[in-house]
């Protein structure tokens, strides 16, 4: 790992230059600045914003980047990772990425520039860039989402095509026969694994997969909404939707209908959430562990701080699956 040292050497300046040239001090020649830092770029040297005395230890301190936190889903994923962490002595800095690739790569930097000792992350894209952690010998692990091509990540899954696939088989039991799916952004592992589960469903019920009644939204309660108005008016009678946040928008959509929820229309959500148990006798709800999820990210983190560098591992659990009673 390089140091301070190390860049002012191979810049052919004093250590102090470098300090005040990537610092932004002023009194340094732009002449000086451009070659220290890339100096510093060449030698992926990064200055630890806690102090030179800290350069080579890692922090007591994981930083956990979700896409939302506002989702209880994720919430209750971030009670798995503290708990995990504060078992054995961690802190953990929680980051909300908002889903933004650019906001969710500040926090990443950050991460590496005070060198903690372990990132969790739900990706806002398979493709996001974590290799500047791991060359820091820091390690990642993925929640919910896996990171395309990031060699030496561990990642923790919740098996949700099947779960999706057992949510549509139940509605076809409960005797619908139009079921329409609002799922996340199109390219979204756990959007595209849903819908996935959603045509798996469909087809063992030997119902035709028609693509006009899938709609591709945001997680959040506004697509729900709007995808919930346009299936209805193609008369829906069922709803496979992939997050709780949707489906407060498509129940809105349902009453503002006329219609009745449980009885003109049944809704097979994901994730639980404390509001959830209103609505028990009418919806069919997946249960992801979330918290389960959390945790063994957290132990996977630590499994690597012990014993170093190892093969990549994925975890995946499964859900469960509770099922409305069937009207009389």
């Amino acid at each position: 790992m390089a140091t301070i040292k190390d860049v002012a050497a191979a810049a052919g300046v004093s250590i102090s230059t470098v300090s005040r040239a990537l610092n932004g001090a002023t009194g340094v020649s732009p002449e000086y600045v451009v070659r220290v830092k890339a100096v510093a770029d060449r030698l992926n040297y990064s200055p630890n914003s806690l102090g030179r005395n800290l350069r080579q230890q890692r922090q007591p301190v994981w930083t956990l980047i979700v896409t939302d936190i506002e989702n209880p889903f994720l919430t209750s994923v971030a009670r798995g990772v503290e708990d995990a962490a504060h078992a054995s002595g961690y802190s953990v800095l929680l980051c909300n990425s908002d889903g933004e690739v650019d906001r969710e790569a500040r926090y990443l930097e950050i991460a590496a520039q005070n060198r903690v000792a372990g990132v969790l992350v739900t990706p806002a894209s398979q493709h996001s860039d974590v290799s500047r952690l791991l060359e820091l010998g820091i390690p990642v692990v993925a929640l919910d989402r896996p990171l395309a091509g990031a060699s030496g990540t561990d990642t923790v899954l919740v098996d949700t095509r099947s779960a999706a696939c057992k949510a549509v088989a139940s509605l076809i039991a409960a005797g619908r026969k139009t079921i329409g799916c609002i799922t996340g952004p199109r390219d979204t592992f756990t959007a595209e694994e849903r819908v996935a589960g959603y045509r798996d469903g469909l087809a063992q019920g030997g119902y035709a997969i028609d693509p006009s009644l899938i709609r591709y939204a945001d997680f959040r309660v506004a697509g729900g909404h709007w995808a919930a108005e346009e299936l209805l008016a193609k008369n829906v009678d069922a709803l496979l939707v992939a997050s709780n946040q949707m489906t407060i928008g498509a129940i809105q959509v349902i009453r503002q209908s006329g219609r009745v929820l449980g009885r003109d229309v049944y809704i097979a959500l994901f994730d639980d959430a404390p509001w959830v148990e209103l609505f028990r006798d009418t919806l069919t709800l997946v249960s992801q562990p979330a918290y389960e999820l959390g945790h063994a990210a957290g132990r996977l983190i630590l499994d690597r701080l012990a014993h170093g560098r190892r093969a990549s591992q994925t975890v995946t659990l499964a859900a469960s699956i509770s099922v409305m009673p069937s009207p009389s």
